[in-house]
Protein backbone atom coordinates (compact mmCIF):
# COMPACT_ATOMS: atom_id res chain seq x y z
CA UNK A 1 0.00 0.00 0.00
CA UNK A 2 2.99 2.48 0.89
CA UNK A 3 4.67 2.44 -2.57
CA UNK A 4 1.05 2.73 -4.10
CA UNK A 5 1.21 5.63 -2.27
CA UNK A 6 4.71 7.30 -2.63
CA UNK A 7 4.68 6.15 -6.55
CA UNK A 8 1.33 7.85 -7.15
CA UNK A 9 2.86 11.33 -4.79
CA UNK A 10 5.57 11.12 -7.56
CA UNK A 11 3.64 10.54 -10.51
CA UNK A 12 1.74 13.58 -9.53
CA UNK A 13 5.04 15.55 -8.99
CA UNK A 14 6.63 14.47 -11.98
CA UNK A 15 3.38 16.10 -13.76
CA UNK A 16 4.02 19.10 -12.03
CA UNK A 17 7.36 19.24 -13.29
CA UNK A 18 6.22 18.31 -16.46
CA UNK A 19 3.67 21.32 -16.70
CA UNK A 20 6.19 23.57 -15.28
CA UNK A 21 8.84 22.58 -17.88
CA UNK A 22 6.59 22.91 -20.62
CA UNK A 23 5.87 26.28 -19.69
CA UNK A 24 9.45 27.70 -19.60
CA UNK A 25 10.12 25.82 -22.42
CA UNK A 26 7.67 27.91 -24.30
CA UNK A 27 8.50 31.03 -22.46
CA UNK A 28 12.33 30.56 -23.28
CA UNK A 29 11.15 30.26 -27.19
CA UNK A 30 9.38 33.29 -27.37
CA UNK A 31 12.11 35.06 -25.37
CA UNK A 32 14.78 33.70 -28.02
CA UNK A 33 12.42 34.27 -30.85
CA UNK A 34 11.63 37.96 -30.02
CA UNK A 35 14.98 38.84 -28.66
CA UNK A 36 17.81 36.87 -29.90
CA UNK A 37 19.67 34.05 -28.74
CA UNK A 38 21.67 35.86 -25.77
CA UNK A 39 17.72 36.05 -24.40
CA UNK A 40 17.12 32.31 -25.73
CA UNK A 41 20.25 31.17 -23.66
CA UNK A 42 19.68 33.77 -20.64
CA UNK A 43 16.11 32.14 -20.72
CA UNK A 44 17.09 28.21 -21.03
CA UNK A 45 19.41 29.00 -17.76
CA UNK A 46 16.17 30.32 -15.33
CA UNK A 47 14.05 27.35 -16.79
CA UNK A 48 16.94 24.69 -15.99
CA UNK A 49 17.30 26.33 -12.51
CA UNK A 50 13.52 26.45 -12.07
CA UNK A 51 12.70 22.85 -13.05
CA UNK A 52 15.84 20.78 -12.16
CA UNK A 53 15.91 21.22 -8.71
CA UNK A 54 12.28 20.70 -8.48
CA UNK A 55 12.52 17.43 -10.61
CA UNK A 56 15.26 16.28 -7.86
CA UNK A 57 12.84 16.95 -4.98
CA UNK A 58 10.23 15.15 -6.77
CA UNK A 59 12.62 12.36 -6.87
CA UNK A 60 14.18 12.00 -3.42
CA UNK A 61 11.23 13.48 -1.58
CA UNK A 62 8.94 10.85 -2.45
CA UNK A 63 10.88 7.69 -2.53
CA UNK A 64 9.02 6.90 0.90
CA UNK A 65 5.18 6.90 2.11
CA UNK A 66 3.10 5.26 4.64
CA UNK A 67 2.56 5.02 8.57
CA UNK A 68 5.12 2.45 8.68
CA UNK A 69 7.63 4.48 7.22
CA UNK A 70 6.55 8.39 8.80
CA UNK A 71 10.33 8.72 9.46
CA UNK A 72 12.00 7.86 6.33
CA UNK A 73 8.90 10.59 4.70
CA UNK A 74 9.91 13.15 6.75
CA UNK A 75 13.39 12.71 6.09
CA UNK A 76 12.99 12.32 2.28
CA UNK A 77 11.35 15.73 2.30
CA UNK A 78 13.67 17.49 4.34
CA UNK A 79 16.23 15.90 2.38
CA UNK A 80 14.66 16.68 -0.80
CA UNK A 81 14.71 20.05 0.17
CA UNK A 82 17.91 20.60 1.49
CA UNK A 83 19.37 19.52 -2.39
CA UNK A 84 16.85 21.38 -4.33
CA UNK A 85 17.75 24.71 -2.56
CA UNK A 86 21.58 23.49 -2.64
CA UNK A 87 20.81 23.04 -6.47
CA UNK A 88 18.97 26.37 -7.37
CA UNK A 89 22.01 27.97 -5.23
CA UNK A 90 25.19 26.29 -7.47
CA UNK A 91 22.95 26.82 -10.37
CA UNK A 92 22.17 30.39 -9.44
CA UNK A 93 26.37 30.71 -9.32
CA UNK A 94 27.08 28.59 -12.21
CA UNK A 95 24.63 30.73 -14.71
CA UNK A 96 26.28 33.95 -13.28
CA UNK A 97 30.24 32.79 -13.26
CA UNK A 98 30.34 30.75 -16.17
CA UNK A 99 27.72 32.07 -18.70
CA UNK A 100 27.19 35.11 -19.73
CA UNK A 101 23.59 35.56 -19.20
CA UNK A 102 21.32 38.44 -19.34
CA UNK A 103 19.16 39.41 -16.03
CA UNK A 104 16.16 40.18 -16.95
CA UNK A 105 15.27 36.82 -19.29
CA UNK A 106 16.79 34.38 -16.98
CA UNK A 107 14.62 35.84 -13.65
CA UNK A 108 11.67 36.39 -16.35
CA UNK A 109 11.45 32.30 -16.64
CA UNK A 110 12.48 31.69 -13.16
CA UNK A 111 9.56 33.12 -11.80
CA UNK A 112 7.55 32.00 -14.26
CA UNK A 113 8.87 28.34 -13.16
CA UNK A 114 8.44 29.27 -9.41
CA UNK A 115 4.37 30.41 -10.15
CA UNK A 116 3.44 27.11 -11.90
CA UNK A 117 3.67 24.85 -8.91
CA UNK A 118 1.62 27.44 -6.76
CA UNK A 119 -1.10 27.45 -9.85
CA UNK A 120 -1.21 23.95 -9.65
CA UNK A 121 -4.56 23.33 -8.53
CA UNK A 122 -5.92 25.10 -11.31
CA UNK A 123 -4.80 22.42 -13.61
CA UNK A 124 -4.60 19.48 -12.22
CA UNK A 125 -8.15 18.18 -10.30
CA UNK A 126 -7.58 16.44 -6.73
CA UNK A 127 -9.34 13.11 -6.08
Amino acid sequence: MSNVLARRGRSYAYKLVLLQAVIVGITTILLFALWGVQFGISALAGAIIAVFPNFVFATLAFSHAGASASGKVVHSFFLGEAVKLLLTIVLFAIAFGLLNVVFTPLFITYVIGLLVPWTAPLYFKQN
